[in-house]
């Protein structure tokens, strides 16, 4: 726990903490199967509508098929911009590449820390944190930690949100 409680001693000059670089091969074969599921659905009605269907029915399952798969080759850089920082009072989190989103989440109002696991990062190695806070709309997951990190970070922020809603 040195690294996160260096972290919580100057949160406010902290480097933003990545999520395991593996998370991109689960991000990029749950995209591939979404691919391959479109493009299955392409073949069905090609083959199924021949003549029938209208021109603009297969341009339009290509062209997502297309946005698909620029998506999946994203995965990557996805993933890059997946960060976390614990400071004194909060948890900083965020993602996105275009439309960057930062939420902190105050210790004080986490209401349920719960590592997630399922057969894809099973295999990876990696897990996935869900927070649950007093507000309905809050709902984070940071996804892509190793199952250590995900264990010692869980069991942190538990202990810092008891401290913090004791005050409150």
């Amino acid at each position: 726990m040195p690294q996160i409680d260096e972290a919580l001693k100057d949160g406010s000059h902290a480097e933003w903490r990545r999520v395991s670089p593996k998370y991109a091969i689960a991000d990029l074969v749950l995209n591939l199967l979404l691919d391959a599921a479109v493009l299955v659905v392409l073949i069905v009605v090609l083959v199924v509508a021949r003549d029938d269907a209208p021109v603009v029915v297969p341009i339009a399952l290509a062209a997502l098929f297309v946005a698909l798969l620029v998506n999946s080759l994203l995965a990557f850089r996805r993933v890059r911009a997946i960060g976390y920082i614990l400071r004194e009072d909060d948890l900083l989190f965020r993602r996105g590449i275009m439309f960057e989103r930062i939420i902190a989440v105050p210790y004080g109002r986490l209401q349920l820390v719960d590592v997630t696991r399922g057969p894809l990062l099973r295999a990876l190695g990696l897990a996935t944190l869900k927070f649950v806070t007093a507000s309905a709309a809050t709902g984070v997951n940071l996804p892509g930690l190793k199952v250590e990190d995900a264990e010692q970070l869980r069991d942190r922020l538990v202990q810092l949100a008891e401290s913090r809603r004791s005050g409150l």
